[in-house]
């Protein structure tokens, strides 16, 4: 069965196909982070028509590098949320017309599910039961899974997810968006141990998550420290350590609580080479073992989108002609 993945929740525009025990076919990616870089952020409009713009060509891509056309296709997988309800239209309405011309079973999936399954179609995939940590600009999450299909939310964010926090600190250090890979470098030239940033949530039991705070305390560091370069360096050093730890001992309490033998990482803030370095201490201490995805299906990627939509089509899921998305729609709605 090929399956067509389609992925437009934010501000990357993906396709990719999915052929069961043929595997990942093709998939292809096109970031917008040049488009809304000088807004320091996402421009929902923007976004939404870049999406319009690429896609055809994506599709069309993708097809050509499988070589497949659409007449190939046994069916059609799009994100129906969360996301930007905008930009999710743009690509439920291009999958349900495509599926409809061709008279195609079609599926809508949910984001956060794609991120979770994201490694089992990737080569020596981690056994189930595990326990997830989705740690994104939009998302951060923490998800037992018992098998496809079958989670349980443990914890996640109050209020900023961990790659939103990344960026807004970007901003008050004078650095490009996207914020993650900027903070991560210039923490590399900070001296450990010189700020020392709040570990949010972390002196109470629970799961869930707050990085609004630890924000805030980086606001009055960069005001104590002006302009130095070494003082925004070691604010970076700082944050970066604040916000691994705090995933790192909420990673801990999951497993430990779960009993699960098993961590994986998703989601584009699993890029991040000190929380690795990090999460592999607290595995080896702590008896687990840790799985990331290949760094180019660490961000929003069609490909998951593919794979979870050709499990759902497998088990029975089918949707009708119409394309309702789900801006916001919780992991436990499933």
């Amino acid at each position: 069965m090929n399956v067509l993945g389609i992925e437009s929740s934010c501000d990357e525009t993906a396709a990719a196909v999915y052929a069961g025990s043929a595997g990942l076919l093709g998939h292809a990616v096109h970031s917008q982070v040049a488009d809304h870089a000088a807004y320091g952020g996402v421009v929902p409009e923007l976004a939404s028509r870049d999406h319009v713009r690429k896609l055809p060509g994506l599709v069309a891509g993708v097809l050509g590098d499988a070589g497949l056309g659409p007449a190939d296709l046994d069916g059609v997988a799009w994100t129906r949320g969360p996301g930007l309800p905008g930009a999710l239209m743009v690509g439920a309405g291009f999958a349900r017309s495509l599926a409809w011309a061709r008279g195609l079973p079609a599926v809508g999936v949910h984001h956060t599910q794609g991120h979770v399954q994201v490694q089992l179609f990737e080569p020596d995939p981690p056994a189930m039961p595990l326990v997830a940590l989705l740690v994104s600009g939009g998302h951060t999450m923490l998800v037992q899974v018992a098998d496809f299909g079958r989670y349980r939310v443990l914890g996640e964010s109050v209020d900023d997810a961990a790659g939103e926090a990344f960026d807004k600190t970007a901003r008050l250090l004078d650095l490009p968006y996207p914020g993650g890979p900027a903070v991560a470098r210039l923490a590399a030239e900070g001296t450990p141990g010189a700020v020392r940033l709040p570990r949010p949530m972390t002196d109470r039991p629970g799961l869930d998550f707050s990085f609004s705070g630890l924000k805030t305390a980086v606001l009055h560091a960069v005001q104590e420290a002006g302009g130095d370069r070494q003082g925004r360096a070691d604010i970076a050093h700082g944050f970066q350590e604040a916000i691994v730890e705090t995933l790192a001992i909420k990673c801990r309490r999951a497993v430990r609580q779960t009993g699960s033998a098993r961590l994986v990482v998703a989601g584009g803030v699993g890029a991040n080479a000190r929380l690795h370095e990090r999460l592999s201490t607290e595995a080896e201490a702590g008896g687990f073992t840790v799985h990331y995805p290949s760094l180019e299906l660490c961000t929003d990627n069609a490909a998951m989108i593919a794979y979870t939509g050709y499990r759902r089509l497998q088990a029975g899921y089918r949707d009708g002609l119409d394309f309702t998305v789900r801006p916001r729609w919780p992991l436990a709605g499933l």
